[in-house]
């Protein structure tokens, strides 16, 4: 069997990238799951143990005294301590969403557009956790009686067509005093149509008795609370937990921090919005005028609680002294689509994983090639399978001038296969003065030893592109094709039953087909040049594959599909170029004209000749101490 040694020397580079980077990876989903470990284990700690002797006490005894002493907090506001909750929803073709008189808030958020695990809608901040609520002052005459606005009964949501589409909700609440200037709230909910932004408005009449001023005295303070629950929507928990993340932007700067890795952030700066992005959907909680400071802390609840992460943060939102003051937010619940976050230009879209960290130099790629391509094509084909299929054609398109070259080197390697052949009979087993003589026999020829390794190490910043871009983008997620019934996801025709070591519990049938056309590639590949006497060049382009069977077995289907097809189209072009397109005879014709004409070393060119000689004087220097 004949070896490429170009082709070998990219399989070589990208087959250490590529385990470079599955090794990074595994190496951060083993952090993930010890710190995940601890926090579990410090919070089992620090749960109160139950007295028995205590376990009896009469829990009917306990809600009254709570609901007296709320209602002793409550002040002005006493009336509002009891009541019937009752829900107002409001439905778009986007989401209904549900909104409550406990604490004139949202009670849950259902997505019309995207199904959950159990073929319902996806609801988002949907658990007894999330809560939007804020401190008021109740107290009368100097008293110092503070309550929260969540456990405050307002009257039912007043509902208000708009005439440009929107629709109004509106929830009051009114102090007990009969005076004039006695306190009032009201929550304002816009929503419009055709968008997942709501906004939320406080309109605080005695503004300046409800909330306590700064140290200035010339600023009040309100201290928003926004707890959100981020409720698993995927069906590999572990998977969905290392693709949420927390975001923000803080003095106009965004950053992130990935769920596993910390637990709060203190925020000093102005603040323009915090957000939990959990893979495939978003919600933020965004101050229009910015909050001065504030606090975000997460946990994550172990796998069985069937919840991602739970954030709880803290605000202060500052405004101006006076009897009536409002403050504006906005409400985001939706999918994480770049294009609509990035509609809203206030870098929302940030938070989505176009590449990140280490991986963040894909990002351009991903943002001004393959989101456009890829909504174009979407434009004219349904079915998300031909989407990528398409898509692949195009990259290869792209590419197939550096991919025409490379095997054009390679056609040319091939055609001096039987000078190569010669100098190693005339060498033997002296490396050295081989190399010097074919690399004389490379640049004499006009053969670039290294032209056939560039379409290979092209393809690994398109993957790595790619592995973000499936791994973000909605549109797949519950997306079938062929025997695949979620293409965001591994496809798993095959299940074991049981765990294997780096296999896992399943087989997935587009990593075989991605792995068999990599070794079909391999085999085609390496019949151009003489046998390489390394056997690590030599057998690694098979290795290779086996490598692909382990690695890629867990990745969304969307991305082995995609290497499937890449690994089809190296093939065809492979065959037709080699066969129908090369003249093999101009090669060698050319390679002749080119051993006539003068050559011109580069400076590189003369270091290693320099280089190889000074080796080869230090080799016979130590061969004639030998002696």
């Amino acid at each position: 069997m004949k070896f490429d040694r170009n082709t070998v020397i990219g399989f070589v580079v990208l087959a250490a990238l590529f385990f470079g980077f599955f090794y990074f990876n595994s190496q951060e989903q083993a952090t993930f799951r010890k710190e995940q470990a601890r926090l579990d284990s410090i919070s089992n700690a620090q749960k109160p143990k139950p007295d028995p002797t205590v376990a009896k006490v009469d829990t009917t005894r306990g809600d009254s005294i709570n609901k007296v002493y709320d209602s002793v907090r409550a002040g002005g506001f006493q009336g509002a301590t009891a009541g019937n909750e009752q829900i107002t929803t409001v439905t778009t073709e986007l989401f209904t969403i549900a909104f409550t008189n406990k604490g004139a808030r949202p009670l849950w958020i259902e997505l019309s557009k995207f199904k959950n695990m159990d073929s319902g809608h996806v609801r988002l901040a949907s658990s007894g956790y999330d809560l939007i609520s804020y401190m008021i002052n109740t107290g009368k005459n100097g008293e110092e009686q503070t309550a929260n606005t969540g456990d405050l009964y307002f009257q039912p949501g007043q509902v208000t067509k708009n005439s440009d589409g929107s629709t109004t909700v509106s929830f009051s609440l009114n102090s007990a005093d009969s005076m004039n200037s006695a306190p009032s709230i009201r929550h304002e909910y816009i929503v419009k149509p055709d968008e997942y932004m709501v906004d939320f408005n406080i309109h605080l009449n005695g503004a300046d008795k409800l909330l306590s001023r700064d140290d200035t005295r010339t600023k009040l303070n309100l201290a928003l609370n926004w707890r959100y629950s981020a409720a698993q929507q995927e069906t590999d928990i572990n998977y969905e937990k290392q693709n949420t993340q927390v975001g923000y932007v803080e003095d106009e700067e965004f950053d992130y921090h990935t769920i596993g890795k910390r637990s709060s952030i203190n925020f000093t700066e102005p603040v323009k919005w915090v957000g939990v992005r959990q893979r495939f959907f978003n919600s933020y909680l965004i101050a229009k005028d910015n909050f001065t400071s504030g606090t975000m802390e997460w946990t994550v609840p172990p796998d069985e609680t069937k919840v991602i992460v739970q954030a709880n943060s803290t605000f202060r939102y500052q405004m101006p002294v006076a009897t009536s003051a409002k403050a504006e937010f906005n409400l985001f619940y939706g999918p994480a689509d770049y294009r609509t976050l990035k509609s809203y230009d206030i870098k929302m879209s940030k938070l989505i994983n176009l590449g990140q960290g280490m991986y963040a130099f894909v990002r351009p790629l991903n943002r001004f090639v393959i989101l456009p391509v890829w909504d174009f094509i979407k434009g004219f084909v349904n079915n998300y399978g031909l989407v990528i299929a398409f898509l692949t054609l195009f990259i290869r398109l792209v590419i197939s001038p550096l991919t025409y070259k490379s095997y054009l080197s390679g056609a040319k390697m091939k055609a001096l296969r039987p000078e190569i052949a010669l100098l190693k009979q005339k060498h033997g087993s002296d490396q050295q003065a081989m190399s010097m003589d074919q690399m004389k026999l490379f640049r004499e020829a006009g053969v670039n030893p290294l032209g056939g390794c560039i379409p290979a190490l092209l393809q690994i910043p398109i993957f790595f592109a790619l592995f973000s871009f499936f791994n973000a983008e909605p549109g797949l997620r519950g997306a079938d094709f062929l025997w695949s019934s979620d293409l965001s996801a591994f496809d798993a025709p095959i299940k074991f039953g049981m765990h294997i070591p780096l296999l896992g519990s399943h087989l997935s049938l587009f990593n075989i087909t991605a792995v068999v056309t990599s070794f079909l590639i391999s085999i085609y590949s390496m019949s151009m040049t003489p046998d390489q006497s390394n056997p690590v060049m030599k057998y690694m382009p098979y290795i290779f594959p086996v490598f692909l069977l382990f690695f890629f077995n867990s990745l969304p289907s969307a991305l082995t599909w995609y290497y499937t097809v890449s690994n089809l189209v190296t093939l065809i072009l492979q065959f037709v170029i080699q066969n129908y397109i090369i003249d093999h005879n101009k090669i060698l014709a050319k390679i002749d004209e080119n051993r006539k004409k003068p050559k011109t070393k580069t400076k590189w060119q003369e270091r290693m000749e320099q280089m190889q000689e000074q080796q080869k004087k230090m080799k016979e220097m130590q061969q004639k101490g030998k002696r």
